[in-house]
């Protein structure tokens, strides 16, 4: 069914490109007429797909576009060509024609190209860069466009099977936790809605049944700040939605301001289990050392400037130092020696590691050599010894060239990845704590 739209829409379009010479003499002008309509008709007709989204339509929209206007391309040359060289027709009439289908074409390549430049997730931000400046670049450009439709065709395919599947369970809620879930993020963000530091992840969690809720910690903080400032919003969230208790499921430095708030300050009463991802329980080796090693005017310089932006943009008090050296195997020992594990509450963890430095951008390429250097495999910032505590739900271990780093435990670049899908990742995370009565 999908091929056979895809032809019909083809011929439509090549019934369009040759409008002109479907009304020029001897060609019957009703038979022409009737199959230019029918052309625009079928090449026009949205085909829409149950549960589709309208972004998603303008993705699967904008790949086919651009494919049916490179076929129609080289179809068109390969008859008009010689039909112009053994026609016995005006010179003039044929030029025309011949410029009405490198606009059509033109458009309708251009209307595919802009549909995935700005509708693409998974276009990238470099392919968009790229296109900006090179646009005007034989071939360089019409290689970009081919990259960026066979991203956009594997996001649809994906995104497709991913609303066939939930559509399949959304009945079972299979997401739907007895207590909610709360969502505590790591070092250096904050929880923004606008730009969750979740990606994709909480809206496939409600799409699934779950309740969601976040941490509300600042951004920067020392262990002790942070886990009082947690402790506080979800004593808050249990007493205001009669919740009982919650399921924390913290990324990086949250997993630690977690385990102080419930063990530390009391919290335990208001926590069902605690679900921890590459979090450096262990601390950081090579934290401590670039610390020891950085002059104190620089780890100053940039303290204030962190403190001052993060301050303008909401938090209360951002302590930059005061957060990295809560990072420190030094540090992480202390708390560990003081933060037992408190008894009815389920423990679990998560690692993943890279494959390599060219695994993730910036600055988890230049940070993953040095982790490795001090601590070996890496997820470009914790190692895998250092992110085990209770329960371990595995290490998530590459299968290609690129690996699964700390920032895609998160969706924080929202690139779907070809070996580990992240939200179905944290849809069984729920489902199993579900499936314990949690």
């Amino acid at each position: 069914m999908k091929m056979g739209r895809s032809i019909l829409a083809f011929f439509g379009l090549m019934a369009i490109i040759n409008a002109p010479l479907l009304l020029m003499k001897p060609f019957p002008w009703a038979a022409g007429l009737l199959l230019i309509a029918v052309g625009l008709v079928v090449f026009c007709l949205p085909f829409r797909r149950p549960g589709e989204t309208r972004r998603l339509r303008g993705v699967r929209r904008g790949a086919l576009l651009v494919t049916l206007s490179s076929f129609a391309f080289v179809a068109q040359l390969a008859w008009y060509l010689p039909y112009s060289l053994l026609s016995c027709r005006e010179v003039l009439p044929l030029v025309l024609c011949a410029v009405w289908a490198a606009a059509v074409l033109f458009a309708v390549m251009a209307d595919g190209v802009l549909r995935l430049f700005f509708l693409s997730a998974q276009a990238g931000v470099v392919r968009r860069g790229l296109l900006l400046l090179f646009w005007w670049v034989p071939v360089f450009n019409l290689v970009l466009v081919r990259q960026m439709c066979r991203a956009a065709r594997l996001e649809c395919a994906r995104e497709l099977a991913r609303i066939d599947r939930d559509t399949v369970r959304r009945e079972s809620e299979v997401c739907r936790t007895r207590y909610p879930l709360v969502l505590v993020h790591g070092v250096f963000f904050r929880d923004w809605q606008l730009f969750n530091y979740w990606g994709r992840i909480p809206r496939e969690l409600q799409r699934n049944g779950a309740a969601v809720y976040y941490g509300g910690q600042q951004s920067a903080a020392p262990i002790a700040q942070s886990g009082e400032e947690l402790c506080r919003h979800i004593e808050e969230l249990v007493e205001r939605t009669g919740c009982g208790k919650v399921n924390i499921i913290a990324h990086s430095k949250g997993g630690l301001d977690a385990r102080y708030a419930v063990s530390c300050l009391g919290l335990a009463p208001c926590v069902a289990s605690i679900t921890t991802v590459n979090t450096p329980h262990r601390g950081c080796v090579w934290a401590e050392k670039l610390l020891a090693a950085a002059p104190p005017s620089l780890a100053g310089w940039v303290a204030r400037r962190y403190n001052g932006l993060f301050t303008k943009l909401g938090d209360t008090a951002p302590d930059f130092l005061g957060a990295v050296n809560s990072l420190t195997s030094t540090a992480c020992r202390e708390l560990n020696e003081r933060a037992a594990d408190q008894p009815g509450i389920l423990y679990q963890s998560v690692a993943s590691v890279m494959s390599g430095p060219s695994g993730d951008g910036m600055p988890l390429k230049l940070t993953y050599r040095i982790v490795r250097h001090y601590e070996g495999d890496n997820d470009g910032l914790v190692s895998p010894a250092s992110a085990v505590w209770g329960n371990s739900l595995g290490l998530l271990e590459p299968r290609g060239r690129r690996g699964i780093s700390h920032g895609d435990m998160i969706d924080l670049r929202r690139t779907d990845l070809p070996d580990f899908d992240v939200r179905e990742f944290y849809v069984k995370v729920a489902a199993g704590l579900k499936e314990q009565g949690l």
